[in-house]
């Protein structure tokens, strides 16, 4: 199996809201919130994404704008002042290998968001444009709502390690499901269950059993990488169709199986 890393730049992660975030004459402002495309128009016509793909732009309450089009991520300053965003400083990327027809839809992305394109918020509509490409959004909340934790298949999508994220090839054949105290899942090799305790915002998982089936190589690696984040007491978080397991020096992501 081929490795990807995704490495984030550490300051990345210490970037301060710099962006003037600025409200349109209307009042409306895509601070605070993500939205998610529903379609892409170039020239006039419809432009299509790799399979499975959509753009996210996240605005977040401190100032930045973070952006990806189905693989890596992108992330910056932002100002949104007078119904246009500039970039406040430098685009910064993960830097994981896209396969097949995402290859380019980064750069693309990239170019668009780095070009002043104006916007246009209208209740959970958001519409970004620049040149001959529109761009059209819909609220993430609206456009994919949060996935209920219990009753869905999550496969493993990134293990976390400091600030650095992995993902294998064939890691989503690793999964769990919830269902009230119990987790059950697969680590790609051994099928596994327990038990699991939650409060707001926190999983408690008790010791797993599994079976005993031998893996070597990548497989066990990752093996033993997805227990280890099993165990014990884990925030959580379900962002769409996406669950995200954070503990002391990293982390696990899941994407609902579909």
């Amino acid at each position: 199996m081929n490795k990807r890393m995704i490495a984030l730049a550490g300051t990345v992660l210490l970037l301060a809201g710099c962006g003037q975030n600025t409200a349109t004459d209307s009042g409306a402002s895509p601070v605070g919130k993500t939205f998610l495309s529903t379609s892409v128009t170039e020239d006039g016509k419809p432009k299509q994404l790799a399979p499975k793909t959509r753009v996210r732009l996240q605005f977040t309450d401190d100032g930045r704008l973070v952006a990806d089009a189905g693989c890596n991520s992108m992330q910056t300053d932002v100002s949104t002042k007078d119904g246009k965003l500039t970039l406040s400083g430098e685009l910064v990327s993960t830097a994981m290998g896209c396969p097949g027809p995402q290859q380019g839809q980064d750069q693309w992305l990239a170019g668009i968001i780095s070009a002043k394109p104006t916007w246009k918020l209208d209740g959970n509509k958001l519409d970004l444009a620049t040149g001959s490409t529109t761009i059209f959004l819909t609220d993430r909340e609206i456009a994919e709502p949060d996935l209920a934790v219990d009753g869905t298949k999550w496969a493993l999508s990134s293990v976390i390690t400091g600030e650095a994220a992995s993902h294998q090839a064939g890691s989503e054949k690793a999964w769990m499901t919830l269902n009230g105290e119990r987790v059950t899942g697969s680590t790609g090799c051994n099928d596994f269950q327990g038990t699991v305790a939650r409060s707001t915002g926190k999983l408690t998982f008790g010791e797993l059993a599994t079976t005993r089936r031998a893996c070597a190589g990548e497989p066990a690696a990752l093996e033993s990488q997805l227990l280890k984040g099993l165990k014990g007491e884990v925030t959580y978080e379900v962002d769409g169709s996406t669950l995200k397991l954070r503990f002391s020096g990293g982390g696990l992501d899941f994407t609902a199986a579909r």
